[in-house]
């Protein structure tokens, strides 16, 4: 007989209400609670009992939690699950700063428990097609990755900038789509919308295989943009992560007669292509793989350890920006 797996929400604000919708029709999963000390503002908990504090909602006999609570928060709650011997699925990024992020890495690793970080973007379809045609060698040698990611200002972020809060989606992405790590990072960033964090950053990058990268992250556009570019020996991949699509545009094979236009374009144009992918949403599928690692299944979740990575790049970001010079990132 099949087990089904008892999860809870820490936290039932913006990212925590989406959690507990998908939660609430995952097969092989049954949501028994909630816990937010504001209780359910979003009404998202129907018949589930929402609690108080994180002990309340771990004696309702949970065995896996969602931790959807402000970034400043997830090191003592992740902890605090680690103690009663309780998966977590912890949004990202996994800690405020690397050493919180070191210690929950250690705690869960020690007890053998499962620990995930929600970087959801990895489950996107458009993403995870676009890793799959990287992977069997339709781009040839990969030579730049380039992410824009611009919005408004969401006021639900209070306790990071946009580069814990943003940016770390499009580190993650980089080196999960180039199957290596950064190396060194040059940023800067500014100010603009009177907050004590920064609202706008650019980032130049390399990853350990040679890749170039450049990352364009603010909460200062008046419109949502979600782009990741791919460029390389045979043409260009764009995956808009907003509408999930996927197109590639090939270098072309025609010669350019018109000498004029020949000396400047480089490589011809070629064909583009929009490719026809099922979409399905990603945090369902993060969900399902989280599900799966817990019931002890071949699962492809993004590690606590990864987590930390992540952060670690971050914090190298925002150290650049500080001192206007090319960082190292750690190993």
């Amino acid at each position: 007989m099949t087990r089904t797996l008892r999860v809870g929400v820490v936290g039932l604000g913006m990212m925590g209400r989406h959690h507990a919708r998908v939660l609430q029709g995952l097969d092989g999963v049954a949501l028994v609670g909630a816990a937010d000390g504001r209780g359910d503002v979003h009404g998202v908990a129907g018949a589930v009992p929402v609690v108080s504090t994180v002990a309340e909602l771990v004696d309702l006999g949970v065995d896996a939690v969602v931790v959807a609570v402000p970034t400043a928060e997830h090191e003592a709650v992740g902890l605090r699950l680690a103690a009663a011997g309780v998966h977590a699925l912890i949004e990202k990024p996994l800690a405020s700063t690397a050493a919180a992020a070191e210690r929950l890495v250690r705690v869960f690793e020690d007890t053998g428990l499962v620990g995930a970080v929600g970087h959801v973007e990895r489950y996107n379809p458009a993403l995870q097609e676009l890793r799959r045609r990287l992977d069997d060698g339709q781009l040839g040698e990969v030579y730049q990755i380039a992410t824009r990611r611009q919005g408004p200002f969401p006021a639900r972020i209070a306790d990071v900038g946009v580069v814990k809060d943003l940016a770390t989606h499009d580190i993650d992405v980089t080196t999960w789509l180039a199957r290596a790590p950064f190396v060194r990072v040059g940023a800067g960033a500014c100010r603009k919308s009177g907050r004590g964090h920064e609202d706008l950053v650019t980032v130049t990058g390399e990853l350990a295989d040679g890749t170039l990268t450049a990352h364009l992250v603010n909460w200062l556009t008046p419109y949502k943009e979600r782009v990741v570019v791919v460029t390389g020996e045979h043409g260009t991949f764009v995956a808009d992560t907003v509408s999930a699509d996927l197109t590639f545009h090939e270098n072309g094979t025609v010669a350019t007669g018109w000498d004029q236009v020949a000396a400047f374009r480089g490589v011809a144009e070629g064909s583009s292509t929009r490719f026809a992918i099922p979409k399905r949403e990603p945090l369902v599928v993060e969900h399902e793989a989280f599900r799966d690692a817990v019931l002890g299944r071949p699962a492809d979740v993004v590690s606590l350890r990864e987590g930390l990575g992540i952060v670690r790049i971050a914090e190298a970001v925002l150290e650049s920006a500080r001192t206007h010079a090319i960082v190292e990132v750690p190993s």
